[in-house]
This record gives C-alpha cells, sequence and structure tokens, in this order.
C-alpha cells in the first residue's frame, strides 16, 4: 500500500528529535551529508528536462533538490523533488539500487536535499520522471516544514521566512525570478541609450534629494551624526555637473515612514538624469522604458492588476495639476485665491494641517486626497507647486508652479521628475526656506546642501531627471497587492517585541 508524505506530524519537536538521532545514525556509519562539498548537475534543471523531453527521454542525467513529497509502495517508490526551476518526479526501485540503498532512500524525510543520477523516462500516466539509479544525501533537514506547507498562506510566516514561502509557492518563485528580468530589462534599455549606471554613497551626512524622514545613525571615527539616503539625486547631479551626460542608478533607498501595503522603510528606486534634456523628454524616456520593458517580458500593453483592466499603450495622458483637480473635483484653483481655495478645500472633506497655508499647499492637498486614487490608467500630473518641489524649475510665466511631473498608475504614485533646478542663487533661497520648514516642526522638510550648490556655482547643464519606484513597478507588472510580495525580505517587527 502507497504511503505519501507532504505534510508533517503534528509534533514538530519530536519530528526535529528523530531527524537529529538520523544524522547521528548517518554520521556513526561515516555518511555525515554535511560533509558533501558539491555535487555536479551538468547544467540539468527539472525545467529543462521538462521542456525538452524528446531531446532527454533515455538520457542519464544528474539533478539535484529538496524532497518535497514521498509514496512508499514496497519495493518501489516515487518521490517529487524542488529544484531552483521547479520539481520533477522521481522512480526508486530495489531492484535497481539494491537493497541498502534503497532502505536508506526510505529513511529520508521530507525536506531533506538529495542528488540524483538516472535516466528520464515518462510513467504510464504521462509523468515526465526519473528512474534514479544512484542517489546522495547532501543536507539533513533537521527541522520539518510547517504542516500543509503546499500553499502556504500565512502572511505573517511567508515574510518572516521568505525560504519557506519559496519551497511552498511557486508562484512566489516566478514573481522574484520576473523581478530580475524586469531590472535586467530596465538596465538593457538604458545602456542601450548611452546612459551610464554609477553608484552613490548611502551614507549621507545630509538627508536630501527628498522630502522624507531619515533614518539616523553615527560614525565614531568622525564623531558625527550620518544618514540612511532617502535619495540619491544630488550626488547624481554632481555628476552631471562633473560632465556625465546621462547617468543612472538602481539601488536602495531608506525612508523612517509609515509602513503599508504600498510603503516599506528599505525600497528600491531608479534614478536617471540626462543633461540637454528637460520634463518633457522625461515623459518620453518613461513611456519607452515601458514599453521596452513589457516586451522584453514579452507582455502585452493592457495588463490586468487586481482585476482593474491597465492600458499601458502610448501615448499616456497628461494633465496639470490643476487641470486634474478640476476635472476630478470641479474646483478650480486657476480662479480662486488662497482663502477661497482652503474654503472649497475643507467643504470637500479636505484635511489641513496648518494656519496660513498657501494656495500650492492646499492644491496638493486636495490632488492627494480626492484625485490621486482616481487615476487608474497612466497620467503624466505636471506643474507642481513651487512649496512641494525644492528641486525644479519655475515655469516663467507661472512661477509659483514648476516643471515637475508624477506618474500615476491604478491611483498609485509610481514616479517623479522635474526639469533639474540649476540656478544656484535660486537653489539657496529655496534651501533656506526649507530650513525654515524644518526649523518650525516639519520633519519632512529637505537640509540644505551646500556642497550641492556650490556644485551649482560651478555650472549645471539643463537637466531632465526621473525617479521610479521599482518595488511599486513590480507589483504592477506581476499583480501583487501588498509591497511586501515583491521585496524578499521586507522589514517586518521583531516577534518578541
Amino acid at each position: 500500500m502507497a504511503e505519501e508524505e507532504n505534510i508533517v506530524p503534528e509534533d514538530p519537536t519530536e519530528q526535529s528529535r528523530i531527524r537529529r538521532e538520523k544524522l547521528a545514525g548517518l554520521t556513526a556509519a561515516g555518511k555525515n551529508p554535511f560533509e558533501v562539498t558539491k555535487f555536479d548537475k551538468r547544467g540539468v534543471s527539472s525545467r529543462l528536462i521538462l521542456e525538452c523531453f524528446d531531446k532527454f527521454e533515455g538520457r542519464r542525467v544528474k539533478i539535484a533538490g529538496r524532497i518535497l513529497t514521498r509514496r512508499i509502495m514496497g519495493k518501489a517508490s516515487f518521490a517529487h523533488i524542488l529544484d531552483g526551476e521547479g520539481k520533477i518526479q522521481l522512480y526508486f526501485k530495489i531492484d535497481t539500487l539494491g537493497e541498502e540503498a534503497y532502505e536508506a532512500f526510505t529513511k529520508l524525510d521530507i525536506g531533506d536535499i538529495i542528488g540524483v543520477e538516472g535516466s528520464v523516462f515518462r510513467t504510464h500516466k504521462g509523468e515526465i520522471s526519473i528512474a534514479a539509479d544512484n542517489f546522495t544525501l547532501l543536507s539533513k533537514s533537521l527541522l520539518p516544514l510547517p504542516e500543509k506547507f503546499h500553499g502556504l498562506t500565512d502572511s505573517d510566516l511567508r515574510y518572516r521566512h521568505r525560504y519557506l514561502d519559496l519551497i511552498s509557492n511557486p508562484e512566489v518563485r516566478e514573481t522574484f525570478v520576473l523581478r530580475s528580468h524586469i531590472i535586467s530589462a530596465i538596465r538593457a534599455f538604458l545602456e542601450g541609450r548611452g546612459f551610464l549606471e554609477v553608484e552613490t554613497p548611502i551614507l549621507n551626512t545630509i538627508a536630501g534629494g527628498a522630502a522624507a524622514r531619515p533614518f539616523a545613525t553615527h560614525h565614531n571615527t568622525l564623531n558625527m551624526p550620518m544618514f540612511m539616503r532617502i535619495a540619491p539625486e544630488l550626488y547624481l547631479k554632481q555628476l552631471i555637473v562633473g560632465g556625465f551626460e546621462r547617468v543612472f542608478e538602481i539601488g536602495r533607498m531608506f525612508r523612517n515612514e509609515g509602513m503599508d501595503p504600498h510603503h516599506n522603510p528599505e525600497f528600491t528606486m531608479l534614478e536617471l538624469y540626462e543633461a540637454y534634456a528637460d520634463y518633457n523628454d522625461m515623459m518620453n524616456i518613461t513611456e519607452k522604458l515601458f514599453a521596452a520593458v513589457l516586451e522584453e517580458l514579452g507582455m502585452k500593453s493592457f495588463i490586468m492588476y487586481q482585476g482593474i483592466q491597465i492600458d499601458l499603450s502610448s501615448p499616456w495622458e497628461r494633465l496639470t495639476m490643476v487641470e486634474a483637480v478640476k476635472k476630478y473635483t470641479e474646483i478650480d484653483f486657476a480662479k480662486l485665491s488662497a482663502k477661497q481655495a482652503e474654503k472649497k478645500a475643507r467643504e470637500a472633506g479636505v484635511a489641513l494641517e496648518g494656519k496660513n497655508l498657501s494656495k500650492g499647499k492646499i492644491l496638493f492637498a486636495v490632488f492627494d486626497q480626492l484625485v490621486e486614487e482616481k487615476l487608474i490608467n497612466p497620467v503624466f500630473i505636471t506643474e507642481y507647486p513651487i512649496e512641494i518641489s525644492p528641486l525644479a524649475k519655475r515655469i516663467p510665466e507661472n512661477p509659483d508652479m514648476t516643471y515637475r511631473f508624477e506618474f500615476f498608475i491604478c491611483g498609485r504614485e509610481m514616479g517623479n521628475a522635474y526639469s533639474e533646478l540649476n540656478d544656484p542663487l535660486d537653489q539657496r533661497e529655496r534651501f533656506a526656506a526649507q530650513a525654515k520648514l524644518k526649523k518650525a516642526g516639519d520633519g519632512e522638510a529637505m537640509e540644505p546642501d551646500d556642497d550641492f550648490v556650490t556644485a551649482l556655482d560651478y555650472g549645471m547643464p539643463p537637466t531632465g531627471g526621473l525617479g521610479i519606484g521599482i518595488d511599486r513597478l513590480v507589483m504592477l507588472l506581476t499583480d501583487s497587492a501588498s509591497i511586501r510580495d515583491v521585496i524578499l525580505f521586507p522589514t517586518m517587527k521583531p516577534v518578541n517585541r
């Protein structure tokens, strides 16, 4: 009678004790699996065998992976193993292996990692398999996999122990494979357009380049405070001053802010800068980058995200922030004073903080609270108020607004771009205004960066800059509901706190 195992008994502590006893027995017999240093698979994987069965049928192969299931059937048994590309069935027969080796196989546990040599064939039921004629225990699993680990759904367990999630859920593995391909496609696209990938400091003496709360630390040797970067912007623009005309960086950023399905304190950003370009060029490059990534992934421009169809084909809609607010709320900021705007905003239920608010801050609050969630298909929202855009160029004919855009998909901000401010005199004034806000208690106000302004004093050409959240892009293209689903090791509160 077949005995199939794919879940563990109820007492994992007892299981762990039994497994340790098995390890002790193997060690005493001179067969300690942890002394094995290598198993040469010769480039063979489960996926390769399954996809190219015609080429492998009858051939002898070597493969290795973790045991997921076993069916002990007297003198012949089956097992499934999981390798780096999927799972495949193995067939063990006492006549082929010999009594001693076959008995050793029956004593293996779910979770053990084995290397197998054997011939590829198809069973009577049509399943592609490997008939083992030899196997090696490569690693002993001393802890049993969680009960019913197939299709593990406990999100807290999944995020805290990602390795169990990857073993249990093939679609999770595919998400992170796709994430890697997305980043590779972005790199290839930018390098094909003459952009140079660079690295800038993660430890900064000033938390600059964005409006966000930093993580603070201390450098003992220099006896000075330092900050984990919230953005690489000011360093990258110094490289433009230095003569590089196209640069980009893909790296980790750190912001000491709230956590929700769209925010993690540690996240990945793409930032790129192009000399002699403006924010219109950044809109064009955004559309082309998305198209290139979709093409590389073999995806259509129409995608489904959480049950909503999104059309990513070009051209994307372009609206000023004033136009977007008028379109979705019927409040026309072009015709209102600051006091009138505040009255309209409060009547619409917008939460406003502080007194004597500027018209620009009220405009942004209305947009943020009433409009953003309605932007489903891709749209560039342009002309942001100067109060919230300290690094973007003013619009000469409308100096309260800047050449800045953010683009939104499915009600979520996905990226941010400017025609970069390159006037050192204006930049000093804006940094001074930010310093006053910080002194007044605004924790997200930007720190003045004298080194950056000095670089501008030497002259920076007109420049377009763009930042895109990689994690949110991956969420969109993998239909993932939470940012934790696309970060291998998301930030989690320790269980004992």
